[in-house]
């Protein structure tokens, strides 16, 4: 039986965190959907128009390192904001929504675009300092240079794209429930989606 869990929210908010212990909690497949936004970001970083890298992006895309990085983060929140970018990946992703034996999908648009009709929809977001600061420890940990206040004029300059652009912008759906990271351990996190979630199965 197909059943689907979107989880939206801005960067560095836990929704990959959340989403990926929900999805082995409940035995249900994964998708990061910024992952597809990341793969396209960085073929353009090579000089690949954004449209033609989307219709040709294969799952092995999606399977590098590499789309972890800051550049590429900031290409991918450049090319989200071209509907004919998002178009090509909607299939895709509405596809693995509908999967036998259960999805859960995370990303900005989740619960709004790609599954309004989601059975569990929740919304995952934090206070831009937190989030800065978890970012910021990630990349010190990874040995990349930067500093707090870079990270955080990152984090508010890519909310602002993902909140003010005209296709899908990121907005917590009118149905999801919204949980709040700032001052919650990933334990409370997920148990707060875990039920959630259980409530809107029941």
């Amino acid at each position: 039986m197909a059943f689907t869990i979107a989880i939206d929210g801005p960067a560095a908010a836990g929704k990959g965190t959340i989403s990926k212990a929900v999805a082995a909690h409940f035995g249900f497949a994964h998708l990061d959907t910024g992952l597809l936004y990341r793969a396209v970001g960085a073929k353009t970083l090579d000089g690949t128009d954004p449209i033609a890298a989307s219709l040709a992006l294969v799952a092995e895309d999606l399977d590098n390192d590499s789309l972890r990085s800051p550049e590429v983060a900031q290409a991918a929140s450049r090319v989200a904001v071209i509907g004919e970018v998002r178009a090509a990946l909607v299939d895709f992703q509405r596809a693995f929504a509908r999967r036998a034996g259960g999805a859960v999908l995370d990303g900005r648009d989740i619960g709004t675009v790609i599954c309004p009709n989601a059975e569990a929809k929740l919304f995952v977001t934090a206070s831009a300092e937190v989030r800065a600061e978890r970012r910021y420890q990630e990349l010190i940990a990874k040995g990349t240079q930067t500093s707090i206040e870079t990270v955080l004029a990152d984090v508010r300059e890519r909310d602002a794209r993902d909140r003010d652009r005209a296709e899908a912008p990121m907005v917590a759906a009118k149905d999801a429930v919204v949980i709040d990271t700032s001052s919650l351990g990933i334990e409370d996190a997920v148990a707060a989606a875990i039920a959630a979630i259980e409530a809107a199965r029941a």
